[in-house]
């Protein structure tokens, strides 16, 4: 059984640590087999805005997207549906690693054109199975943010 650590504490009426919670929850005889922190898992993620979008010149369904990370614009190729110039999105840079691909992102070339990075969908940050098109972020999402600080609903799961 998976549940979160607030959802828990709403019960137990703590402000233990969870290593104590772990302990405590052990010492009656519910093995606590693991745990994962979404949040520290996805703190290097952060907010962009896709400044522009242009059709890839070498393939149908790719878009060479302009995205800003504040201090800096990156050229990303991307290949959902929905990116469109003006949307925040969830940023993955060079030397970040993608839970849901299990991969870590590179600079590279796609049908020759360098791409800087990923925009990324709930799947590929293990949020959910959902992977028809990039995260949308809320308008008032500040550009250059660290994603986790855009999502109070991210919790430790036992």
């Amino acid at each position: 059984m998976k549940f979160t650590l607030s959802w828990l504490k709403d019960y137990l009426k703590t402000d233990c640590k969870l290593d104590e919670i772990i302990a405590s929850l052990t010492d009656i005889g519910l093995e606590v087999e693991s745990f994962s922190d979404p949040a520290k898992e996805l703190a290097h993620f952060i907010v962009g805005e896709i400044i522009s979008v242009e059709q890839h010149p070498n393939a149908d369904r790719l878009k060479v997207c302009k995205v800003s990370t504040g201090n800096n614009e990156h050229q990303i190729i991307c290949g959902a549906s929905n990116a469109r110039a003006g949307i925040k999105v969830v940023v993955a840079r060079p030397g970040d690693f993608i839970p849901g691909l299990d991969t870590v992102i590179k600079v590279g070339k796609i049908r020759g054109v360098e791409s800087h990075g990923m925009m990324c969908s709930e799947r590929e940050l293990e949020l959910s199975d959902e992977h028809e098109g990039i995260i949308e972020l809320d308008n008032k999402a500040s550009v250059g943010a660290k994603y986790v600080d855009q999502r109070a609903d991210l919790d430790i799961v036992i």
